[in-house]
């Protein structure tokens, strides 16, 4: 796992003039992760990644990605997390990514690319916990479909925030009406709330 002053480094230049330098080094160089003894280990390593909203083409967006930290066991997982700022700290248009080793945040990744996401607008007050809340159920397993859940997004906005969960394969309709309810489960959504399924091929059809 990073340290907690890699996972605070990206936020200490978060303003709206400072410039994109992309990620520091190379994830795909890491070794792999080791748990140490006693630590609860997750069935995947998942990597944390932290953007500004700009260009939707594939090679200036990546560049606009910063490496934050990574975590293999629940253990790992609290001590990246509580060295970040909440969401709601965040300025606009600031986004969020956990996602499973070997899967970059991006419409144009072989993991990504035939799938797609469910997507909620939230209110700032619920955003901090349904993120929390989110991430948890990724790490623990809880969407129960296997290998289809690729990551989950939160992008900061105005006045609402967009949270976001990826899925390998679009044409799952089982999986994806699964990941559906059980985000309504977590969240504790009513019914009248507006949940709404974007396939990844949709939007590159726009760039």
């Amino acid at each position: 796992m990073a340290t907690k002053y890699d996972a605070m480094r990206p936020y200490a230049s978060d303003s709206d003039d400072s410039g994109d330098e992309g990620a520091d080094f190379d994830v795909e160089k890491l070794g792999p992760l080791e748990v140490g003894p006693g630590e609860h280990k997750l069935q995947h390593t998942y990597y944390l990644w932290f953007g500004k909203k700009g260009s939707h083409r594939a090679a200036e967006y990546i560049k606009s990605l910063h490496f934050v930290g990574r975590c293999a066991s629940v253990e790992q997982w609290w001590s990246l997390y509580c060295h970040l700022v909440k969401p709601t700290v965040l300025r606009p248009f600031r986004r969020l990514h956990l996602f499973k080793d070997g899967i970059k945040p991006m419409w144009e990744d072989p993991g990504n690319i035939r799938g797609g996401k469910w997507v909620i607008r939230l209110k700032k007050s619920k955003i901090d916990r349904a993120w929390e809340n989110v991430c948890m159920a990724m790490l623990g397993e809880q969407f129960l479909v296997g290998p289809e859940i690729c990551g989950v997004v939160l992008c900061t906005q105005f006045p609402e925030d967009v949270l976001s969960v990826w899925n390998r394969t679009a044409t799952d309709t089982v999986s994806t009406n699964r990941i559906r309810d059980t985000l309504r489960r977590i969240l504790n959504l009513p019914q009248s709330q507006h949940i709404e399924y974007k396939q990844h091929c949709d939007s590159l059809k726009f760039l």
